[in-house]
């Protein structure tokens, strides 16, 4: 019939038995035979040739029967090669585990003090500026876990209502324009890491300039720091700060009773400050006349107490009676003409400089007139009486350490801590470190 036979060219294949284990295709005559021997040269002259193929890689199972002293059977090797030595090797580099990230994590700390290592500079006023910005610019541009974990640790009080921190030097509490870091973005972690996950985030009862350190309170819920809040207002929170002068106050101990108000200082450099506004004022016969006070100024009281002094430093205690901005730092500088060390802002009313110190404080200090930028402002918010509150009946009396830089200066300008104080330093020492 005229289906049962094949077309020109092609062979027909016997019919594969049902038993058979492998039953070959049908197999068709290759293209260059059917066409004429010159095209089918032609055509296999054009074809590009397949490269040849590389032998196959031992697999791990072909290391370890070459390990045991076996030669695998379908592998590609020589007959009498075989891999025991390198497969060692391999196979102990196989089983050893990897590191877990405690490993991995301390590595790579090592790399990084290794790399922050410098040398120490042999010049000592450049070792005490090296050492003035480690103990100041630490925690300025952290991560927010490490200033959490930093804060956490130095923790000066904890109960069911209120957390009391240490806060360092050079963050500020709320967040701005060029801010970083601020103390309020590292209230949740802080929350979490003393509560657990699912602790809510501490509120703030109050605030700290930047450059100020010590004691400050927060609370666990927005309830109590709006009672906390309204006892700073009201004036019935007990505030002691302290504060390293040029020069000596005189007299040693009273109130400095100035109203404050804030002004464009005009020049190369305007700038805002915060200065004096006096209600009284001499004239021209020499007598003190009552003025009529600025509505924009605002009452500012403080109460100071020098504790300990040299022939141009002292040791100041404060207890600011209001809290205007700035207040302590006004009224040391332009009340009493005894600014606080560090303080650059203040200590001219002109211009914005480095503090000019005299030749016997620069020397005291080990430092240069062109490194005096460098000193940190030494005010420092020493203690804190916290009236009963909630389920406390009794007050709540908070002391801070100094930090290290500020100690180091009263080393260094022979100033002592009172021995009633020294008692209370170390005791806030322990009490940080716990």
């Amino acid at each position: 019939m005229r289906g049962n036979h094949p077309p020109p060219g092609v062979s027909a294949a016997p019919v594969p038995s049902p038993l058979a284990p492998h039953s070959p295709r049908l197999s068709r005559t290759p293209r260059s035979q059917l066409e004429p021997p010159a095209r089918a040269a032609a055509l296999s002259a054009r074809r590009p040739r397949d490269p040849p193929r590389a032998p196959p890689r031992p697999t791990m199972a072909a290391f370890a029967g070459a390990a045991s002293g076996f030669r695998l059977v379908g592998h590609r090797q020589p007959p009498a090669t075989l891999y025991t030595p390198a497969a060692k090797l391999f196979l102990s580099a196989a089983a050893s585990r990897p590191p877990d990230a405690q490993t991995v994590a301390e590595r790579l700390r090592a790399q990084k003090r290794d790399a922050k290592e410098e040398p120490v500079p042999a010049n000592p006023v450049q070792r005490i500026v090296r050492d003035l910005k480690r103990s100041t610019q630490a925690l300025q541009r952290v991560h927010p876990n490490v200033l959490a974990k930093v804060l956490s640790q130095g923790l000066l009080h904890q109960d069911k209502d209120l957390v009391v921190i240490n806060k360092p030097y050079g963050v500020p509490v709320h967040g701005g324009p060029g801010v970083q870091l601020c103390i309020s973005d590292v209230l949740p972690i802080l929350a979490k890491r003393l509560r657990g996950h699912k602790a809510e985030p501490l509120h703030l009862c109050h605030r700290l300039d930047k450059e100020t350190t010590g004691v400050m309170v927060l609370a666990w819920e927005k309830e109590i720091a709006h009672q906390v809040q309204e006892l700073f207002k009201t004036r019935q929170v007990a505030k002691k700060y302290w504060a390293i002068t040029v020069h000596v106050p005189t007299p040693a101990a009273g109130v400095v009773d100035i109203p404050i108000m804030e002004k464009e200082v005009q020049g190369q450099q305007r700038h805002h400050k915060m200065t004096l506004s006096p209600s009284y004022r001499t004239d021209n016969n020499g007598r003190v006349v009552k003025v009529r006070p600025c509505h924009q100024a605002h009452l500012a009281v403080t109460q100071y107490h020098v504790l300990s002094y040299a022939p141009s430093s002292a040791l100041v205690e404060l207890q600011p009676i209001t809290g205007v901005k700035h207040q302590l730092r006004v009224h040391l500088s332009f009340g009493l003409d005894c600014p606080i060390l560090g303080d650059h802002k203040y200590s001219d009313w002109n211009r914005l400089a480095p503090q000019k110190l005299s030749l016997g404080t620069l020397k005291k200090l080990g430092l240069q007139q062109s490194k005096a930028r460098h000193i940190p402002l030494h005010l420092h918010a020493r203690q804190l009486v916290l009236p009963a509150l909630g389920s406390r009946k009794e007050d709540l009396s908070l002391v801070c350490k100094l930090p290290r830089f500020f100690v180091r200066s009263l080393s260094r300008l022979g100033l002592a801590i009172p021995s009633k104080d020294q008692k209370d330093e170390e005791g806030a020492g322990h009490l940080g470190a716990r």
